[in-house]
């Protein structure tokens, strides 16, 4: 989506809201064309028409409209010179000896902090909760007699003995799985024709769903972790863009889902169900005495409760709408944010009176629908210097993790939130910059500790960046809640210990590398062009990632191929390090939307892997990975 709300340059944007400040607020692709009339709304919108088209005219606006205070070529002309192949607009590389494109190279304020104010790695906060008993085992626990901790093998002998498993000592029994971590090796790799957005599994296990920009969501029978069956697919007839969320009804009867619109779709998960989804319309409703009317938003994010009988959404008017299922309505709608609502949830399973939204406007509040006379939040987190991309909670009404644009992810404690009286007197865009997080990299020097962080451990290592990348607890079962992982744009699943330390990563741009031909029409709906040479390259950018909740099994959901130009749901176990096993099929194998094998992609792949060119230096490391 451009500025200009023109359709024939939409592949040029990604859905989410880069934060490009415009009159106080950060300005959001959507924002302008969902503000437009009704007629022109309800053109048809085609987000894979060709990225150089029009670009004579988006130079111009990029000159008239797009320029700094210091005469700088900012985001709409960097845009444009990204996508034909240039390095123009790079940060970070002004000690390179790179004279072809230096007239394209721009220069950015340098905040004061340095390597000294980054968060301290392992965080004191961190280790205490890690040896509470709230996230898992302690992992420093050791066998008393032998002075060390107790391998895998001991803890299933013990449990096959049926020793050690009344009172205290069940908790380390329930660990046995704690430290199996799936590895980077592919089970499987499902290939998509589009980016694909989101990818989850449902609490039982049993189901999975996945988002693609396709305006598709397909559904997986995942009972058997190792061996999933293809089980339906449910379109959305109202697209713009993309599919932006999805949420599971916790009966695993219903699928909720939605684009940039104010329409949400319910429909049933029964294959043998071929009626038309339900449509619930958010955009208006009643609410106390009054009517509101918000008809040209779009929505971001929508979870169930627990109990399934409402919708909670965030949207781009910076409002959060809670939405009766059964009466078709919409009973609460929260308006206090200052920017577009990227996420929200529920606080846990058994009450829906707690929420909690993130927006760009680098907030996340917390809202207690029990107290609301007012209109005003419970409470809010603060810490983030950027927007908010996701939201998840522990489930536990306490603990809540969120990503944000600055690269980070936090830890926040409920108990520890920020008071809505001392919130009154913090001026929240006086601690944000607003860079474009889809295209420009962020720079080291740009990490700023937030002077009133409320969070309880940060996380940092893994890359916010192109899309609104999502994280989550990891769960019980599984983990014994013993991790939080996140997606991240290098292409790899970051698995972090609360005391924020790196447990392990799972490179699923590695698994999936070349395992699909080139498309001949790539180039139109390709994302980015990375080599200096305008070469299409191979890159992964993991948007959302899913953890079974029974088994040592990760479903990780991308942006995948040649140029981001498609998607993959790569499913990834642990096999103690093993690059393969002995069993059938054979792992790493490539398979369409509906797991029917592809020899063609699993042929290429095995050619390309036999003729992969060696790396050589004094190529940056980067670039290396790409050619590798």
């Amino acid at each position: 989506m451009n500025p200009s709300g023109s359709p024939s340059a939409a592949s040029n944007w990604s859905e989410e809201s880069p934060p490009r400040r415009v009159s106080g607020t950060v300005w959001h692709p959507a924002r302008e064309w969902l503000e437009e009339d009704e007629e022109e709304e309800d053109m048809d919108y085609e987000p894979e028409s060709e990225i150089t088209e029009d670009r004579d005219e988006d130079e111009d606006e990029g000159q008239d409209e797009d320029e700094d205070e210091d005469g700088e070529a900012s985001n709409g002309l960097r845009h444009i010179l990204h996508y034909n192949g240039w390095r123009g607009g790079t940060l970070g590389d002004e000690d390179e000896d790179d004279d072809e494109f230096g007239f394209l190279r721009y220069s950015r304020r340098s905040r004061r902090s340095g390597a000294e104010n980054l968060p301290k790695v392992p965080s004191d906060e961190g280790t205490e909760l890690m040896g509470s008993g709230d996230f898992g085992e302690n992992p420093y626990y050791v066998d008393l007699l032998k002075k060390r901790k107790k391998t895998l093998a001991t803890k299933i002998m013990w449990r096959e003995l049926g020793v050690d498993v009344s009172g205290r000592q069940r908790l380390a029994v329930q660990s046995t799985a704690q430290d199996l971590i799936p590895g980077s090796a592919a089970d499987k790799i499902i290939h998509y024709d589009s980016r694909c957005y989101s990818g989850q599994f449902s609490d039982d296990g049993n189901f999975f769903f996945c988002c693609a920009q396709d305006f598709k969501v397909r559904m997986y029978d995942t009972s058997n972790p190792f061996e999933w069956k293809y089980y339906k697919t449910v379109d959305y007839p109202f697209g713009q863009w993309t599919i932006t969320d999805a949420s599971l009804s916790p009966d695993n009867k219903f699928l909720a889902y939605t684009s940039i619109r104010n329409i949400v779709c319910l429909a049933p998960t029964d294959p043998a169900d071929q009626s038309d989804p339900a449509v619930l319309d958010l955009s208006s409703g009643r609410v106390g005495r009054g009517f509101y009317e918000s008809s040209h938003a779009g929505i971001w994010s929508i979870r169930f409760s627990g109990d399934g009988r409402e919708i909670v959404a965030g949207k781009s008017d910076n409002s959060v709408i809670v939405y009766d299922i059964e009466t078709r309505q919409s009973v609460l709608r929260l308006q206090k944010h200052e920017d577009d609502v990227n996420a929200v949830c529920f606080g846990d399973k058994s009450s829906p009176h707690i929420l909690y939204s993130g927006s760009d406007d680098s907030t996340i509040r917390v809202w207690d629908r029990r107290s609301m006379g007012d209109g005003r939040e419970a409470g809010v987190f603060i810490g983030h210097t950027e927007g908010i991309t996701y939201v998840d909670s522990k489930g536990d009404g306490r603990y809540v993790l969120s990503n944000g644009k600055d690269q980070t992810m936090k830890l926040w404690d409920l108990r520890k939130m920020t008071t809505t009286a001392k919130f009154a007197d913090i001026d929240v865009n006086s601690y944000t910059t607003g860079y474009d997080y889809r295209f420009e990299p962020y720079p080291e020097d740009y990490y700023e500790p937030h002077p009133h962080d409320c969070s309880v451990v940060t996380f940092r290592g893994h890359r916010v960046l192109k899309t609104l990348i999502r994280c989550h607890f990891s769960p019980p079962g599984s983990t014994n809640s013993r991790y939080i992982y996140t997606g991240s744009e290098d292409g790899k699943v970051y698995v972090y210990n609360l005391d924020a330390t790196l447990a392990g990563t799972i490179d699923v741009g590695l698994a999936t590398l070349n395992s699909r031909p080139r498309d001949p029409d790539i180039f139109t709906t390709a994302y980015e062009i990375r080599s200096r040479s305008g070469e299409m390259l191979w890159r992964t950018c993991v948007r959302d990632a899913s953890w079974h909740p029974n088994a040592p099994v990760l479903a990780a959901t991308s942006w995948n191929g040649w140029g981001l130009s498609t998607g993959t749901c790569s499913l990834h176990s642990w096999n103690d390090g093993a690059a393969d096993d002995e069993g059938t099929p054979s792992i790493g194998k490539s398979y369409d939307s509906k797991l029917n094998y592809l020899p063609d992609f699993n042929q290429y792949k095995e050619k390309s892997v036999r003729s992969r060119p060696v790396r050589r230096s004094p190529l940056d490391e980067e670039l290396a990975y790409e050619l590798w």
